[in-house]
């Protein structure tokens, strides 16, 4: 489903190179929940940047579906992101003037589908999340946990290839974060979804089938989930207290 080989990425500041990506490469099966994981500056965000093709990788192929995402003009991405990419943020990104329902509906109402196709599908995508009542309230209106559960229903309106999830529980408490990752694992398992996360969170890692250990730039290691959730969370922990910690997202 997705494939990154050998990705890099630096910034350049005056005469000066920073390289944040080195050789990074890795692939995400389709219905597969993959998790990022690393110490502040390890370069995760960076890397669902370049992804998501928000920013420019300088080396390296990214493919999707098969596709190579690299040297694509600005309105062939623009398309990718809103037919093939769906996008959780930890900040949520719903528009305060819009419902909850009519959030859900946007990536249709951009693409200009049909609309009561479009109306059906975010009925059953309120239903299938708990948030059938909460439909014609406003963000302002409404939970953290209940905000996350409608932008994971927003990410999944056009089926898209892969969700993208940048530190989705960032900003929840423990149980609107265990909503949200409920959430993502209902939509992998009745919506086919795949789901690649950003993430500080051990807790909300541990559900992933996999997760991607980066340091320095580059992947230090793969944990793949075999035992039970409490043990591979302890596993995650002995792992980042070994590179110093994961205690706040990278801006790197």
């Amino acid at each position: 489903m997705l494939q990154v080989n050998h990705l890099n990425k630096s910034y350049r500041t005056g005469n000066n190179i920073y390289p944040v990506l080195k050789d990074v490469s890795f692939h995400v099966q389709r219905k597969e929940f993959v998790a990022v994981m690393g110490p502040s500056g390890s370069g995760k965000t960076t890397l669902l940047n370049c992804i998501s093709c928000f920013i420019p990788h300088d080396a390296g192929e990214i493919l999707l579906h098969g596709k190579d995402l690299s040297g694509l003009r600005e309105e062939a991405l623009a398309s990718i992101r809103n037919k093939k990419l769906g996008f959780v943020f930890q900040d949520f990104m719903l528009l305060d003037g819009l419902t909850v329902f009519e959030n859900i509906c946007l990536p249709q109402i951009i693409a200009k589908l049909p609309v009561p196709q479009m109306e059906a599908k975010a009925r059953h995508l309120c239903n299938s999340f708990g948030i059938e009542k909460i439909m014609q309230k406003y963000p302002a209106e409404i939970s953290g946990g209940e905000k996350q559960r409608t932008a994971v229903a927003r990410a999944l309106m056009n089926q898209p290839y892969i969700i993208l999830a940048d530190e989705p529980t960032g900003n929840l408490d423990s149980k609107s974060c265990r909503a949200v990752i409920d959430a993502f694992l209902q939509a992998k398992e009745e919506m086919d979804a795949t789901i690649f996360m950003v993430t500080h969170d051990s807790y909300a890692a541990s559900f992933c089938d996999r997760v991607i250990v980066l340091k320095d730039g580059q992947v230090y290691k793969e944990l793949r989930r075999t035992s039970s959730r409490q043990e591979f969370m302890d596993e995650l922990l002995n792992v980042l207290k070994l590179l110093g910690g994961d205690n706040e997202d990278d801006l790197a």
